[in-house]
């Protein structure tokens, strides 16, 4: 019974003689004597403990079969779905003029239709909801609370529809919360609001900078403002976009949040993300699934970690996680009704998979799907952390999204760290 491929071991220096057993396809960390460690890899450990070990994932029955297990396990996973999940643009238009912002090349006035909503609703409702499936959207933007009446004018219908199908339906926004306010929400909790997932781009002074109103106005008080007169109501998951420059004074920005009254344990996750070049030009962008390997980058991640958990927030933990491109239920929608699979690839014509009045094309080769399924990556004990990386981050640096965006070296230098961090300072 030999030990995992997908299991990291390191030294425990809390406890000499001991190491620590994290298995990255379970998320599980098991402290365990070397002694221990030496049986398992000798196949001479007591029942209980094979019994122990197995569940948590960290032994398996057969390393081919551990293998090929994974190798389809995403296919599997689009084959038991029962949720459906659309990012759903409902506008172009936004009240802030964010230097970085990726579509500020195909910003403007560009509001979804009443017939694209209309068109929107009726494929949700035959292909997913008839079919028995629970539907989640997430409204995105620009802003789209600047597109409110379209928000409700999908919602309210698919809400009406899942409830008679007997199946579930809930929204989500991806809002600069300027103009989340009390009312807002309270008008939309009876609509399956769950959520919101929020930037705020480090403190006042630095917010105000990257963030702010057209006008020129800071955006931070009217934020913080607005997350205090929410945060009860719905899971605010708040974050913000960092550069080499300024990485180090976003943990004042979570003081900021605690001096307003904020309640941390209330609050989703925060996710601080790097804003990197864009692909082909000078300007920027910001991505959370875009994290490179750069030593500033690691030293910056694993530095906003740890002063995150010692404030008291959460952060995301490494878990095992497919790129939204390779999960058949899952969807962009444009204002227009062009359909993507990744809201960073939404403008490129050849990543267009189809549109709502068309119908789905065949996207396996302008997506690269199963780009993982290969002998380096199957092997790799960090493949539940990465299946092939990011495809927009190949775009940013070669331009195209060909080839394996690995993530061994990034893994390498601060996954050991992470699982420590969560040991002695993560929420349980």
């Amino acid at each position: 019974m030999p030990l995992s491929r997908y299991l990291k071991i390191y030294p425990d220096p809390d406890r000499p003689g001991s190491v620590l057993l994290y298995s990255t396809r379970k998320g599980s960390v098991v402290r365990a004597s070397e002694t221990l460690l030496a049986s398992a890899r000798d196949g001479l450990l007591a029942e209980p403990e094979q019994a122990l070990l197995r569940r948590l994932e960290l032994l398996v029955d057969d390393a081919l079969v551990e293998r090929k297990q994974m190798e389809g396990l995403v296919d599997q996973t689009n084959a038991r779905s029962t949720v459906f999940s659309a990012t759903v643009v409902l506008t172009l238009e936004c009240n802030l003029a964010c230097p970085y912002c990726f579509e500020d090349n195909f910003r403007g006035r560009h509001v979804m239709s009443h017939e694209t909503a209309r068109l929107l609703v009726s494929h949700v409702k035959r292909n997913q909801i008839e079919r028995g499936r629970d539907v989640e959207i997430r409204f995105y933007g620009g802003e789209p609370l600047m597109a409110l009446h379209m928000l409700k004018e999908i919602a309210i219908p698919l809400l009406d529809a899942a409830t008679r199908a007997g199946t579930k339906f809930t929204c989500s926004l991806v809002t600069n919360a300027t103009m989340l306010t009390r009312n807002v929400v309270e008008d939309l909790l009876p609509l399956g609001l769950t959520s919101a997932q929020v930037t705020l781009d480090g403190p006042q002074h630095i917010h105000d900078r990257q963030r702010p109103f057209i006008s020129g106005k800071g955006s931070f008080k009217t934020i913080v403002s607005n997350l205090y007169s929410v945060y009860d109501l719905i899971t605010i998951n708040p974050g913000g976009n960092f550069t080499r420059d300024n990485y180090h004074e976003f943990p004042t920005m979570l003081d900021a949040l605690l001096a307003a009254g904020i309640d941390p344990a209330q609050l989703g996750p925060v996710q601080f993300a790097p804003i990197h070049p864009k692909s082909g030009g000078h300007d920027l962008h910001a991505a959370a699934c875009v994290f490179g390997d750069e030593p500033w980058l690691i030293e910056a991640n694993l530095f906003l970690r740890k002063e995150t958990l010692r404030r008291g927030f959460s952060v995301e933990k490494p878990h095992m996680g497919v790129c939204m491109i390779e999960l058949t239920n899952n969807l962009v929608v444009a204002y227009d009704g062009t359909l993507y699979k990744c809201p960073t690839l939404m403008g490129w014509p050849e990543f267009a998979i189809g549109t709502l009045a068309d119908g789905i094309n065949d996207y396996r080769h302008s997506y690269n799907l199963d780009i993982w399924k290969n002998d380096e990556c199957l092997e790799c004990s960090y493949l539940p952390l990465c299946f092939g990386g990011c495809r927009f981050f190949n775009k940013l640096k070669t331009g195209s999204i060909d080839g394996v965006d690995c993530r061994r070296a990034m893994l390498d230098a601060t996954l050991e760290t992470i699982v420590r961090q969560d040991l002695t300072l993560g929420r349980q």
